[in-house]
């Protein structure tokens, strides 16, 4: 099993390339998962075509809850769960991802579906106990930061480098490389590479921008799925594949030391 966190700057498209590359590597024929941390609970519309319900509104809704209440199938299989979030003004998104995790694992949502490959789609602008679940708590093992070349982008990668290096120590997730999202600032390519160097790792796909990624989006469906035959679908395959290529397959138990959301409530 395959356990991959896609971290990045809220906007930065890193739900777009998370979708893509469930999507490309269930259509190759593996059992994947994809499990959304973002309070607005859309890192999965593309894979189900809309939005889904969200584990934190199933246990507030519902009392005899169930998996097959969180867990909704995708495209090419794919398995999507949304985290979801509190109420508008209440309460705090992190301890939120916390409260989610903790409801599948005790449904023991992973020996269930027990999935070859398990994709993390978390919003990398703060990583504070909730936002940092996936890689301190041993959940996921390798981490990649979809990024472009604007400032705050390059900004969180460098964040999320930083907290999951000081993680690692403690046999942790690992750091895998930024994923490079165009958007088309100059000198981008050289941005990127010379940040991925201050930051001790390498850029491992360039994502050029492309308008077929926008007309999927706009219709709810990745581009895997939506324009299969296009250069851009090619792309995602490749990266998909660049991804499984350089992640570590993690057998055993997960480490269920729940980290604190210091300051939350």
């Amino acid at each position: 099993m395959r356990r991959i966190a896609i971290y990045g700057k809220g906007g930065i498209g890193k739900s777009t390339t998370s979708s893509n590359i469930s999507d490309a590597l269930a259509e190759s024929g593996l059992k994947v998962m994809q499990i959304g941390c973002d309070p607005k609970a859309d890192s999965t519309s593309m894979l189900t075509g809309g939005r889904i319900t969200t584990v934190l509104d199933t246990m507030r809704d519902k009392s005899d809850r169930t998996l097959e209440d969180m867990v909704h199938e995708g495209s090419n299989g794919v398995l999507c769960v949304e985290c979801g979030g509190p109420r508008p003004g209440t309460g705090c998104a992190g301890r939120g991802i916390i409260a989610a995790f903790q409801e599948l694992d005790r449904l023991d949502a992973m020996d269930v579906y027990r999935p070859d490959v398990i994709i993390y789609d978390v919003l990398g602008d703060v990583v504070c106990g909730g936002f940092a679940m996936p890689i301190r708590n041993g959940y996921a093992r390798d981490v990649f930061v979809v990024t472009s070349g604007e400032r705050m982008s390059l900004y969180a990668a460098n964040n999320i480098a930083t907290a999951v290096n000081d993680f690692r120590q403690d046999g942790y997730a690992r750091f895998g490389g930024l994923i490079q999202n165009s958007r088309g600032i100059e000198n981008e390519d050289s941005l990127i590479s010379e940040a991925a160097k201050d930051i001790g790792t390498d850029v491992v796909f360039r994502l050029p921008r492309s308008p077929t990624v926008q007309a999927c989006e706009d219709r709810d469906t990745t581009v895997i799925s939506g324009a299969p035959d296009s250069d851009m679908a090619g792309l995602y395959r490749q990266l998909a594949q660049t991804i499984y290529s350089r992640s570590e397959d993690i057998s055993g138990g997960l480490r269920l030391d729940y980290a604190g959301c210091n300051g939350c409530e």
